[in-house]
């Protein structure tokens, strides 16, 4: 057997097959392990004659060929992931009596996937846009989905703009092209949408990477301790890799030569025992607090500032393990916010409400009822009272389907119970669109206590000519309008340089 090669490791999956096993698999069977007569000839008439039907070791291989593709996500189609652990470094037990977090060095198994939200499978990753972060933690009180983003905001705060907002995004359904005149008439028409818009097409609009960026939950959860006293919550997580992010043309360049770019640096870098790491920290507020707040802390489109609520150190989490199999581990990976341990709740945040329901709704679209029962997306034997369905692993012995019974059948969990808040329920019913509850604030401030004058000529200029997203430059010209007036609304030296940009590109596009 040949040496293994010095180059990238992703290059070296099969030669390391060959010398693992170092000896033939033995016997190619089909799906349902009966040998295989002959793999690579049809059984035909003659020599020359049609193929029989019953050359049923074919019609196996090609009827699971048909079907070895499910749908794709419908947002964060195009990622990656790996496996590693969660430990627990700093005290938060005053916060939250969650297993995950209930001593110092705990550890915890972990999967995490990242991705591009807005293309397909094959979607560049170096293309500007926002990206995944979401955690699946392994404990012993279940599955804990800890889902986000690479920003700690988002664009729409109600779940009910969300399809709005993702349709923008996607191809027109005419041209089946992505379309800048659907998404700017969207975003200027949405002003919380200003914050994101921002940070999309600042420098971390494209990260060097996925190692080499942060991750947030966005959403505000709440936190029950072993008293019953509740606070509200975010969690934050920092790179220790370092913020890098690639400069437009390079990521332009890189789309075009390694599209799988981000994808094959998470791999090599784990596979070459670089592995990757972030610190875990929360923020903590308390109902009091929230009560008083002059924002609302439970909208998704706004962050809570550090200098009010400061970082809490929490953990660590590292990635060590590539997947043994991409479709297995990866792509049937499933991730849905509804799934908590006793002491993290979600709150009144609009947004994670809606998570609630559609990510649960959307895995079963993808894989199926069962789609807990994949290996990947569970750690402990389930108790419950579904049975049946689309690709059923486990029958649970036999235990009752029903409750309450006589048979010993599985019972609510005292601690779950003692751990599930009682909250009050106030306000007349009625349809609240609070998208312009003062959108210009907080990203007044990103403008003008964040980003340095660099900073803010390079977003400007990826606004008004895309580099790597959609460009305002190629919307008509009341939609250009629109959103100079929604950036003069956040600072006039922000609305001026973008009407200037767009200015300079018209006499440029006119002498050509």
């Amino acid at each position: 057997m040949p040496l293994l090669k010095v180059r990238e490791p992703a290059l070296n999956q099969l030669l390391e097959y060959a010398q693992r096993t170092n000896k033939p698999t033995g016997s190619a069977t089909t799906t349902s392990g009966n040998p295989i007569v002959e793999k690579d000839a049809s059984l035909t008439a003659g020599p020359r004659g049609v193929i029989l039907f019953q050359n049923y070791d074919m019609v196996d291989e090609l009827a699971h060929f048909d079907r070895e593709r499910i749908p794709e996500r419908v947002v964060h189609a195009k990622g990656a992931g790996a496996f590693g652990y969660f430990v627990v470094t700093n005290d938060i037990t005053q916060y939250t009596a969650a297993s995950v977090f209930s001593a110092i060095n705990k550890r915890t198994s972990i999967a995490i996937r990242f991705s591009a939200v807005a293309g397909e499978m094959g979607y560049a990753d170096s293309v500007r846009d926002v990206r995944g972060f979401a955690i699946k933690f392994y404990t012993e009180d279940g599955i804990w989905d800890l889902v986000g983003n690479n920003t700690p905001l988002f664009f729409v705060k109600d779940p009910v703009n969300f399809m709005s907002f993702i349709h923008v995004l996607k191809r027109n359904p005419v041209t089946h092209l992505r379309d800048p005149e659907q998404f700017w008439d969207y975003l200027t028409l949405r002003p919380e949408s200003l914050h994101q818009t921002m940070i999309v097409y600042t420098d971390r609009g494209i990260p060097d990477g996925y190692r080499h960026m942060h991750g947030y939950g966005a959403d505000t959860f709440s936190l029950l301790n072993d008293q019953g006293v509740l606070v509200y919550c975010k969690f934050h997580h920092f790179t220790d890799q370092g913020i890098k992010n690639l400069d437009p043309q390079d990521a332009i360049r890189i789309a075009g030569e390694d599209p799988d770019y981000f994808t094959r640096d998470l791999y090599n870098s784990i596979a070459a025992g670089n592995y990757p790491s972030w610190r875990m920290f929360i923020q903590v507020m308390t109902q009091k607090q929230a009560l008083e707040s002059p924002f609302d802390p439970f909208d998704v489109s706004k962050i809570w500032p550090h200098a009010d609520y400061p970082l809490i150190p929490v953990g660590k989490f590292e990635l060590t393990r590539n997947p043994d199999n991409y479709f297995a581990d990866i792509e049937q990976l499933a991730f849905d916010p509804a799934h908590l341990i006793p002491g993290i709740e979600p709150s009144s945040d609009r947004f994670i409400q809606g998570r609630l329901f559609a990510y649960g709704d959307t895995q079963r679209y993808r894989l199926g009822t069962n789609y807990n029962q994949i290996p990947v997306n569970n750690n402990v034997r389930v108790r419950n009272f579904s049975r049946d369905g689309k690709f059923t692993l486990h029958s649970q012995n036999g235990a009752p389907i029903y409750h309450p019974n006589s048979f010993g059948g599985p019972e609510p969990d005292p601690r779950a119970k003692a751990l599930s808040p009682e909250f009050p329920i106030v306000g007349n019913a009625v349809r609240y669109d609070n998208g312009n509850d003062d959108p210009y604030s907080q990203p007044r401030v990103l403008w003008v206590r964040v980003l340095d004058q660099g900073e803010k000529e390079r977003m400007v200029e990826n606004i008004v000519l895309g580099n790597g997203l959609m460009a305002l430059r190629d919307a008509s010209d009341f939609i250009q309008n629109r959103a100079i007036v929604n950036f003069t609304n956040v600072h006039p030296d922000f609305g001026r340089m973008v009407r200037d940009k767009l200015s300079a590109q018209l006499q440029f596009t006119a002498q050509l």
